[in-house]
C-alpha cells in the first residue's frame, strides 16, 4: 500500500529554514526548525502546532531516552545538550580528549543510556570563524557514568560523513547512514554495525548501497526510524539523481520491503507518531512538515 503524504504546514521563517529531528512524546510530535533556533510541537488530536522550546543554537537531531528526557544535537553549540523539564538546558559532551566536536547530526539512545550520535562537519549549521578541529567524522557514543556525568568516546574509525544513527530494539546492533553528497569516490550506504559487550561496535555489514556514480549524483539516507518489526524507515533521495526523493522501507537485513515517495526535495528525517503509533511524520530541507497513515507500527524506546 502506497502511503500518500499530506502536506500539514511549511516553515519559511527564516527562508529556506530546514525542519528536522521529529521525536514522538505519547502525545506530540516534537521537531526541530534549525536556522530558526526552535523546536516545534505538532498535536494530531487537535492539529494545532505550538512551540515547545527556543534558542536552541540550531539543534538537529532530537531523542528521547528510555525515563521521557529529551536530547538534542546542538549543531552550532557544538554538543549533545539535554532540554531539562524546568527550562533548563543541559550539556552532556561537547568535545573529544579535549577538543571540540563537529557539528553533531542526529542520535540514538539505548536501553543502558548511552547516547550514540554522529558528528559530521556541517559548516552551513555553524557560524564562523569556528572551524572542524577533529581530523574525522565519527560514530561517538557519550557513555553514562556513577556520577551523573557522561564519557565521549569514539565507536567507528571508517565513517566520513555519518548521518541518520538508531539502535535495533534488542540493542545489539548500531544502524548507520554512511551518507556524504559531496564526495563522488564513496558509496552512500546503509551500514549495521555489531554492538559488542564492553559497548565497542565491531565490523560493519553492508546492508544497502546507492551507489557514487558521479552522473547520478546519488543522495543517501539522511534520517531513519524503526517499526515494530525491526524494520527501518529512511527518508532518501532527491531529484538531482536516482529515484528521486522517498521513504524506504529496508529489512534488518538490508532487502527493500516498501517504497513512498515524497513531494519534497530532501526529506530530512522521520518518526511514528500517533495513538496507536501508525501515523508517519516527515520533515525536509524546504521547512515541510508531513503527515501519512500507515500500516505499520512504530518502535522507539520511550514512550
Amino acid at each position: 500500500m502506497s502511503w500518500r503524504f499530506n502536506l500539514i504546514n511549511r516553515f519559511e521563517d527564516p527562508p529556506g529554514g530546514i525542519t528536522e529531528g521529529p521525536a514522538w512524546n505519547g502525545e506530540q510530535v516534537l521537531f526541530t526548525h534549525i536556522h530558526a533556533s526552535r523546536i516545534y510541537g505538532y498535536n494530531p488530536k487537535s492539529g494545532e502546532f505550538s512551540v515547545y522550546r527556543e534558542n536552541t543554537n540550531r539543534t538537529n537531531g532530537l531523542a528521547f531516552d528510555a525515563q521521557g528526557r529529551l536530547y538534542g544535537c546542538c549543531q552550532n553549540g557544538r554538543a549533545i545538550v539535554r532540554f531539562d523539564a524546568d527550562g533548563g538546558t543541559t550539556t552532556i559532551a561537547d568535545n573529544l580528549d579535549g577538543v571540540p566536536l563537529n557539528t553533531p547530526n542526529d542520535l540514538a539512545i539505548d536501553a543502558k543510556g548511552r547516547i550514540w550520535f554522529t558528528n559530521p562537519w556541517n559548516a552551513g549549521n555553524i557560524d564562523p570563524p569556528e572551524v572542524e578541529q577533529l581530523d574525522h567524522r565519527s560514530v561517538l557514543c557519550a557513555v553514562p557514568q556513577a556520577d551523573g556525568s557522561y564519557r565521549t568516546v569514539r565507536s567507528t574509525t571508517d565513517t566520513t560523513m555519518p548521518n541518520g544513527i538508531l539502535v535495533s530494539p534488542d540493542g545489539n546492533t548500531l544502524y548507520v547512514a554512511e551518507s556524504n553528497s559531496d564526495r563522488m569516490d564513496i558509496d552512500r550506504e546503509l551500514r549495521a554495525y555489531p554492538i559488542t559487550g564492553d559497548g565497542t561496535v565491531g565490523t560493519y555489514t553492508t546492508l544497502h548501497t546507492f551507489g557514487r556514480d558521479a552522473s547520478q549524483v546519488h543522495r543517501g539516507i539522511d534520517g531513519m526510524c524503526l517499526d515494530a518489526d525491526g524494520n527501518i524507515i529512511a527518508t532518501a533521495g532527491w531529484p538531482s539523481g536516482g529515484p528521486g526523493p522517498m521513504l524506504y522501507v529496508f529489512s534488518p537485513t538490508g532487502r527493500i520491503l516498501e517504497t513512498h515517495p515524497v513531494a519534497a526535495t530532501r526529506p530530512t528525517n522521520v518518526c511514528f507518531g500517533g495513538p496507536d503509533l501508525t501515523d508517519v511524520f516527515v520533515t525536509s530541507t524546504d521547512g515541510h512538515f508531513f503527515h501519512a497513515k500507515t500500516e505499520r507500527v512504530g518502535w522507539a524506546i520511550y514512550p
